[in-house]
């Protein structure tokens, strides 16, 4: 693996993933976008399928502890929480370790609804969150057939981070040295 004199590797990979049930009376949330649909994704927190996998993929690139180790689901502090927080937990982490995400290719998996009509809004939401352009956000949907998956919904997320020019560690010391 390519390296610099900082002994940091140049690029790092992550994988995350992540599935929930589908149920009644919750609001649909996937990437960050709210669907219509007459379901939503049980979970601790609001659910959403896709940032909860793409928090994994970059805590894993850093080798950072999981999403479920940080935001615990049995710590009510959590309920109900926008997925988007966890998300920037990770985002930080994955800066302070001197790194910036190059590009994420995501799968999700699941019945309905169906994801094309709302990709595009989905990838821009990403992208957004990640501080990267949209051409950096793959995004494909697949349906569960013959796995009798229909009430469920499951995302497969692989991340490529990059090491940034100065960690964001030097750059504070370089700060506090300046004052």
């Amino acid at each position: 693996m390519p390296t610099t004199n900082d002994q940091r590797p140049t690029t790092r990979i992550g994988y995350g993933f992540d599935s929930h049930e589908f149920r009644n009376g919750i609001p649909l949330k996937i990437g960050g976008v709210s669907l219509e649909h007459d379901k939503g994704l049980g979970g601790h927190s609001d659910g959403d399928v896709l940032l909860h996998a793409i928090t994994d993929a970059l805590l894993g690139a850093v080798a950072a502890p999981d999403i479920g180790a940080l935001f615990p689901p049995s710590d009510p502090k959590w309920k109900g929480a926008d997925s988007v927080l966890f998300l920037r937990e990770a985002l930080k982490r994955v800066r302070d370790a001197g790194y910036t995400v190059g590009n994420i290719d995501a799968s999700l998996i699941l019945a309905a609804p169906k994801i094309g009509p709302h990709a595009a809004t989905i990838r821009m939401c990403v992208a957004q969150l990640l501080d990267v352009h949209a051409n950096c956000v793959g995004l494909k949907a697949k349906t569960p057939e013959g796995l009798n998956l229909e009430n469920a919904a499951i995302a497969h997320v692989v991340v490529l981070l990059e090491k940034l020019a100065t960690p964001k560690r030097a750059q504070k010391k370089k700060a506090r040295k300046k004052k």
